[in-house]
């Protein structure tokens, strides 16, 4: 069977009507159909994460947020790029933590926002890995960085989740952050850390 023989599907990406062959992605398809999309397909320019979309699938009222590069096409399919302003870097270095005890409270000063987490699970419902942002965020709060870099393992930083946040937390940089931290120092007991934290807040009395 040639190419030009192939069943069709046919679809909206951003606004204008596509044909293109099933079994394509959204990007595949955009490609078929003469348009060179560059801007926002992060993987063309080395980062991983950029093709985020909205798509909303033919006979359904829902949208749901997906990667355009693993989304496959449908008949009737409406998806748009998402192009945003990222939020803020939080700068920080490493080396300005002098020793691992000092961790969590290095964490509660960069990511503040963090301990505010509602619990309203729109970090999850956009997250297009169907990782457990929720669960990582909480982690890295108690202190338990190691398992929280662990929870993000699949993050492509696409951001979709820090969009989502009503208390403008960056759940994907609160895991990167995780991350580093773990590797970079043998990082002692979290409930240990948690407890020296607590201390040091003055919310846990210790005796003479």
């Amino acid at each position: 069977m040639t190419e030009t023989s192939k069943s069709l599907i046919s679809l909206r990406i951003n606004g204008q009507d596509i044909a293109a062959p099933e079994s394509l992605s959204v990007i595949q398809a955009l490609w078929y159909a003469g348009y060179p999309r560059v801007k926002g397909v992060g993987c063309l320019q080395g980062v991983c994460g950029s093709c985020r979309v909205f798509v909303r699938r033919a006979g359904r009222k829902d949208v749901t947020t997906e990667l355009g590069c693993e989304l496959l096409i449908d008949e009737g399919m409406d998806v748009h790029f998402l192009s945003y302003p990222a939020a803020a870097h939080r700068k920080y270095r490493l080396e300005d933590i002098p020793i691992s005890w000092d961790v969590q409270a290095k964490f509660h000063d960069i990511f503040p926002e963090a301990a505010h987490c509602r619990h309203c699970n729109g970090c999850n419902t956009t997250c297009p890995k169907e990782i457990d942002v929720q669960r990582g965020v909480e982690l890295a709060v108690e202190g338990r960085f190691r398992e929280a870099g662990e929870e993000f393992v699949e993050c492509v930083m696409c951001n979709l989740c820090q969009t989502a946040c009503p208390e403008s937390i960056t759940p994907n940089h609160v895991a990167l952050f995780s991350r580093r931290v773990t590797a970079h120092f043998h990082t002692r007991p979290s409930n240990l850390i948690n407890r020296l934290e607590k201390m040091r807040k003055g919310e846990l009395q210790v005796k003479e």
